[in-house]
């Protein structure tokens, strides 16, 4: 037996395009769960130093200021629930959710997915050992802190050379590590790395090793034909391999790009009328704190908003308008929307 309890809106993840989701639902007035999972906060739980989040002047720490967005949402009203989602039924509305060990679904008239991406590791104990003190996945949101450093880069596709390319304005010399010598990276991106004089590639080459006590101070390296090693001083460790969308729950169920990325239909709106993307999930370019929340204010309002649409449409008893819903015409209520805000 179904649970009889419906949610206006569940919003799953964590992170900023999730509690920035639940507030903006929470403060319009809609009943809202989170589904936080047992890894709350997203990525910014690894952050020591969040220096370019507006509001924050003299900056903060990734957790504190998680903990601020989660008590934000809270405040107004939105239910906090510390489980991971197991299972999804997006075939027909109410959608289902399985909270993970839970036999009965939570319904919910709308979803945003939330869920975020994780930056691809090499699987070094010393990433785990020593992120925020010198290891990271992203320059754009750590390059400032290595004025005057030496960093190595490990990457062969055009991540890594933006990588690289990003924070040679701040570091001194930037090492560009590869595996081999031949790159995945477009042939603009690679002659803009080669042409950087403080950009040096290393390539045939493996990270073997992080080195350090309390922070990076150096990598031990393996050159992958002649298996000889060595050591090399280096301040600061980026990886640059990809990223993964958290998006295995939803195959099947939403329309996913070959990369695994969420697809936009319109706006925030998935190929299923009334479920939502928000933030890196389905963002593959900026990954940002910001415009992760920015996106979780988008996906918010463009769910309260389809929401009216079918109370309007349910009042109107248009069973038409619900048929093409049914069958993921998301421009029908996506055009109404506009015309309902002009």
């Amino acid at each position: 037996m179904l649970a009889e309890k419906i949610y206006d809106t569940i919003v799953i993840g964590s992170g900023p395009a999730g509690y920035t989701a639940a507030l903006y639902a929470s403060r319009a007035n809609l009943d809202t769960l989170v589904f936080q999972g047992f890894e709350s906060g997203g990525q910014l739980m690894l952050t020591s130093d969040v220096e370019n989040y507006p509001g924050y002047k003299e900056g903060v720490a990734g957790p504190d200021m998680m903990e601020d967005l989660e008590e934000q949402a809270a405040r107004f009203g939105a239910e906090m629930r510390p489980d991971n989602v197991e299972r999804v039924d997006f075939s027909e509305r109410p959608f289902r959710l399985w909270a993970e060990d839970e036999e009965e679904p939570t319904l919910a008239k709308s979803v945003i997915i939330a869920t975020g991406a994780k930056a691809k590791w090499l699987g070094l104990e010393g990433e785990r050992q020593f992120m925020g003190r010198g290891v990271s996945g992203c320059a754009t949101c750590d390059g400032f802190f290595f004025k005057d450093k030496k960093v190595a880069v490990v990457g062969g596709g055009d991540t890594a050379m933006e990588e690289a390319l990003f924070l040679t304005r701040y570091a001194s010399e930037v090492l560009l590590i590869h595996r081999r010598d031949t790159f995945r990276a477009s042939r603009i991106m690679l002659d803009r790395a080669r042409k950087n004089p403080k950009i040096t590639f290393v390539t045939d080459t493996t990270v073997e090793e992080i080195l350090g006590e309390n922070s990076v101070e150096g990598i031990r390296v393996k050159n992958a034909k002649t298996g000889e090693e060595r050591e090399i001083a280096v301040d600061g460790f980026f990886a640059a391999i990809g990223h993964e969308p958290a998006t295995r729950l939803f195959k099947g169920q939403v329309e996913i790009d070959e990369e695994g990325y969420i697809l936009q239909r319109e706006h925030t709106a998935t190929s299923v009328p009334g479920v939502f993307a928000a933030g890196d999930v389905s963002d593959k370019r900026y990954r940002q704190a910001v415009t992760a929340a920015g996106d979780g204010c988008r996906a918010s309002i463009d769910a309260e908003r389809w929401l009216e649409e079918q109370g309007e449409a349910e009042q109107a008893e248009d069973p038409g308008n619900w048929t093409a819903e049914k069958d993921g015409e998301a421009g029908n209520w996506s055009k109404n929307l506009d015309e309902g805000a002009a």
